[in-house]
């Protein structure tokens, strides 16, 4: 989670100096819900992101260096800087891809699931998406595939209360989103979002139902945006008091205080963390900054049809 977060600080500073091409969605205050998941799943399972999605990358294995690259448009990068940020993918890492289009993973990891299923070894799908797909029809299309097929998948909704600067509330009837999933008798379940521990246990759960041929579950992760909808939102739609309340619920915060209450981390090891997180971000912006632009011969590479 402090890998995740000073990424994304940085890439701030980057886009705010214009190093950074079209816009920034970040998905600081989330990061506990990305962490985790991951978690529990292995290097052959796979996962399927959303326009939010550099700590989903981060936490299923990305290389800091290529991310960084790859965001500012340079050769090292995962698609040799020419997906940014709205379409990194990584398939050493069982990473699908970060996607554009609101609900776009959601297909993408079923499908995933399914060949999954089909070649036998007990490996999970996950997709994440926002509480804005909420509203998407394909993600009911999905769900009843996925729970006739038992597919081994896993539905990860962080609701973080906004799809884009629109509250929840004003455009989503029956605000109880667990109902989504459990309406196809699929395992769903609410999570503290906030909490990384409460998150990997409920992923520990779904992730053992998937790989014991049990199909799919449906968790809906509480949590909350730090930023707007992308760098730049002046979030006049969000309340303060609101926002300083969830910031008082801080996932990297919660944890460095239980590790310390708990004596399984000092004060100056969480710091000397945090600090070592900073310096493999700032290298791997000075080695972006030394690599090479793309070239007009890259234009083709990747391209089937």
């Amino acid at each position: 989670m402090q890998l995740i977060r000073a990424f994304e600080e940085k890439l701030r500073s980057l886009f705010s100096a214009g190093l950074v091409p079209g816009l920034l969605h970040l998905c600081a205050g989330q990061e506990a819900v990305a962490v985790g998941v991951c978690a529990e799943l292995g290097a052959t399972d796979v996962i399927a992101s959303n326009h939010r999605g550099h700590g989903h990358c981060l936490a299923k294995g990305a290389r800091v260096d290529r991310m960084m690259a790859e965001v500012l448009g340079r050769r090292s990068g995962y698609g040799l800087g020419r997906s940014g940020t709205l379409h990194l993918y990584d398939a050493a890492n069982g990473n699908l891809g970060t996607n554009g289009i609101v609900g776009g993973g959601i297909p993408l990891a079923a499908g995933a699931a399914l060949s999954l299923k089909r070649r036998g070894r007990g490996e999970v799908a996950a997709c994440f998406f926002g509480d804005g797909a909420l509203n998407q029809g394909l993600l009911f299309e999905v769900l009843n595939m996925a729970a006739i097929w038992r597919l081994p998948a896993i539905f990860v909704c962080e609701n973080n209360g906004y799809g884009e600067f629109t509250a929840s509330e004003d455009v989503t009837a029956g605000l109880n989103p667990v109902a989504r999933g459990a309406v196809f008798d699929i395992p769903s379940e609410a999570v503290d979002g906030m909490d990384v521990l409460a998150v990997r246990a409920a992923a520990a759960r779904a992730v053992t139902r998937a790989r014991a041929g049990e199909g799919p579950s449906f968790l809906v992760c509480t949590t909350y945006r730090y930023g707007g909808h992308h760098v730049g939102d002046s979030q006049d739609y969000k309340d303060a008091d609101e926002a300083r309340a969830w910031r008082e619920k801080d996932p990297i915060l919660r944890l460095s205080r239980r590790l310390e209450a708990e004596g399984m981390a000092s004060a100056d090891r969480i710091a000397a963390l945090a600090a070592e997180v900073q310096a493999e971000v700032l290298a791997a912006v000075e080695a972006a900054n030394a690599d090479a632009l793309p070239t007009a011969d890259d234009l083709g590479s990747f391209l089937y049809a």
